[in-house]
């Protein structure tokens, strides 16, 4: 059951800890009728360097909506306009998604935002878990695929909430979360250096 506590607006910044360079900037807002997402990164790490934007809105339950994101890197730019209907069909003019049928959570691989997502929809009790299928968009190719991930909610500790995530690509890290559930720190990707 989604978490129904209040959400007062929340603004991050992180910075990545598995790039040379990085800087990122999320927000969150919403109300009764649902939640808006929005977030930006810049990334430099050697030969790679790139920009995204995006914004995700879901209904008042944290299941996701629609998402748009928008990359550039020296190839150019690219755009992506995904849109979710409440029976779990995955729109696109450009992709094929009849792979994320019944995915709820879109996963955008640049800001840790896009965790607060299943955090909030599930509503986690310290010791449970769930199996998620689950949008993943990687950044800054922005192709599309399935991910199996989970989430462990653990016994709080300094003052914040804590999961462990994992996925089928990368495995687990711990993740601590602040009354929102927006990341404060991702083990081995990224920390938050402010927010307000």
């Amino acid at each position: 059951m989604a978490d129904r506590s209040p959400v007062e607006p929340s603004a991050a910044v992180w910075q990545r800890v598995d790039v040379a360079h990085s800087l990122g900037y999320g927000h969150i807002r919403g109300g009764a009728d649902g939640f808006r997402l929005q977030a930006s990164e810049i990334v430099h790490d050697g030969d790679l360097a790139y920009s995204v934007a995006f914004a995700i809105e879901t209904d008042a339950e944290w299941a996701t909506a629609a998402v748009y994101v928008e990359a550039t890197d020296s190839a150019g730019s690219r755009k992506l306009d995904l849109t979710r209907s409440p029976g779990g069909a995955w729109h696109s003019q450009d992709h094929d998604l009849s792979d994320l049928q019944g995915c709820v959570d879109v996963d955008v691989a640049a800001t840790p935002v896009t965790n607060t997502l299943p955090i909030r929809r599930l509503g986690l009790e310290v010791g449970q878990a769930a199996d998620l299928r689950v949008a993943w968009i990687d950044v800054p190719s922005l192709e599309v695929r399935l991910s199996r991930q989970r989430y462990e909610r653990l016994e709080p500790a300094d003052g914040r909430e804590r999961y462990v995530y994992s996925d089928d690509v990368y495995g687990p890290h711990l993740l601590t979360v602040d009354r929102n559930g927006v990341v404060i720190d991702y083990e081995g990707l990224a920390h938050r250096v402010w927010h307000g």
